[in-house]
């Protein structure tokens, strides 16, 4: 669906995505958990006096918003898209970050589906059912923010708000054809919003353009808003880290990310292929006998699966419980070496304004062909891994869709040095640029 533009009062619009939910039926109970229409309605208006006074709040102010289903909303339990927690008491207060958003004007539609806590990359869920990839329904939507990135994609929504461990927010960008910013960790906080890692979780913007997710990242940062510096591309130099995440890729994805390697060579861009692998490796090879993540989570759902295992989606209980299996001396030694690796990247890329490869190097896979356990473990692996790696070692990343004339979605990754967040949307906006004029 085409959005209607962003010149138009906020209500019109907002009752445009609302009409969207309802058209779409079964599906748009797949994306959303939970609507706000009164609520919304009443911030719509507001931003729309705003307006009309010539006082609008930032950038946000109106813009239409869905929430994924893990922040807390006052009143009302904290699902995360589980049973589990469907009678959990009430959230006491909003999260930080929605608190943020209302303040600045957003208007929350609704709470968006995900895979079970955020626990895949898939974006399958048995409880609330799945929602359809926006450019195929018989495809997989991408995780755990899938209901996020499709009502964006759907129109339903103007700016998704989703989480990110190992690509949360990244995987459902690049297959439904969408912006998505994973920041720094420590830029965006994290309370309120029902956790999966410790040591990875992140929260970021799903969008259509990046200078959407630049103004989300203010807010949710609680930044005073600020235009992205313009940047030239030529002169700028991209790394490639060509080898381990370039394998196992469909050709129509590496296709795509060779042709838009060469429109940024055309542009005067510097474009270097990279050996990375000793580095870019290392997070799976101190991982093979557990993940930070599996253990993190182990700790956070031990009552849970101790009780109530049945309640759990069985592919989420079974990586649950192999996070139980890992012994405290080797989570202690990933996290030491962890902490020794993250300088070593940073002094490979000092010499690049940013690393550039597939967010994910596969083509959304048929809903049907992952529902056996190991054929979605073997998806989710592929899904995860590029985008994973940067969750490991904390540095921004940022998926850009990348032109295609019909078919399935491409997204570009895009990764920026450690803690220059604003630089990498700043070159995102202008590689963003590029692809559309390039596209024409």
């Amino acid at each position: 669906m085409t959005l209607p533009p962003t010149s138009l009062p906020a209500i019109e619009r907002l009752e445009t995505a609302l009409s969207a939910i309802t058209a779409a039926g079964d599906e748009g109970r797949r994306i959303f958990t939970r609507l706000y229409a009164d609520s919304a309605r009443a911030a719509a208006h507001a931003a729309d006096r705003r307006a009309g006074a010539g006082k609008p709040v930032g950038p946000l102010d109106g813009r239409i918003v869905s929430i994924k289903d893990l922040f807390d909303v006052a009143g009302e339990p904290t699902t995360a898209g589980s049973v589990l927690l469907r009678d959990a008491a009430p959230a006491a207060q909003d999260a930080p970050v929605l608190s943020r958003l209302r303040a600045a004007g957003a208007v929350i539609i609704g709470k968006t589906n995900m895979t079970e806590f955020a626990f895949s990359g898939v974006g399958i869920n048995p409880h609330y059912g799945t929602p359809g990839n926006a450019l195929d329904p018989g495809r997989i939507p991408g995780g755990s923010s899938s209901g996020a990135g499709v009502s964006v994609a759907h129109g339903m929504a103007e700016i998704a708000i989703g989480s990110d461990t190992g690509g949360s927010v990244r995987i459902p960008s690049a297959l439904n054809g969408l912006v998505g910013f994973k920041p720094t960790q420590a830029r965006v906080p994290r309370d309120g919003a029902y956790p999966l890692s410790f040591t990875l979780d992140t929260l970021g913007p799903l969008c259509r353009s990046v200078a959407d997710a630049a103004a989300a990242d203010c807010v949710l940062a609680g930044m005073v808003h600020q235009p992205l510096p313009q940047r030239e591309l030529r002169g700028l130099k991209f790394g490639v880290p060509r080898g381990l995440l370039f394998s196992q890729a469909d050709e129509a994805v590496l296709a795509a990310v060779e042709h838009a390697l060469g429109t940024l060579l055309h542009a005067g861009a510097g474009v270097s292929n990279e050996s990375l692998d000793e580095l870019l490796g290392e997070p799976f090879r101190l991982q093979e006998r557990g993940t930070l993540v599996a253990a993190e989570a182990a700790w956070i759902h031990r009552e849970g699966v101790a009780a109530r295992p049945e309640a759990y989606d069985p592919i989420v209980l079974g990586r649950i419980r192999r996070g139980q299996t890992l012994d405290a001396a080797t989570y202690v030694g990933i996290q030491q070496a962890r902490a020794a690796l993250l300088p070593a990247l940073d002094a490979r890329m000092a010499k690049l304004d940013a690393l550039v490869l597939p967010t994910v190097p596969l083509l959304a896979p048929r809903i049907d062909d992952v529902m056996n356990e190991e054929a979605f473990l073997r998806t989710n692996a592929l899904l995860l891994r590029n985008p994973s790696v940067f969750n490991f070692f904390d540095l921004p990343a940022l998926s850009l869709p990348l032109p295609r004339q019909s078919g399935l979605a491409v997204g570009l990754m895009l990764v920026g040095k450690r803690g220059a967040d604003r630089e990498l949307l700043a070159l995102g906006a202008a590689v963003e640029a590029l692809l559309q004029s390039s596209a024409v």
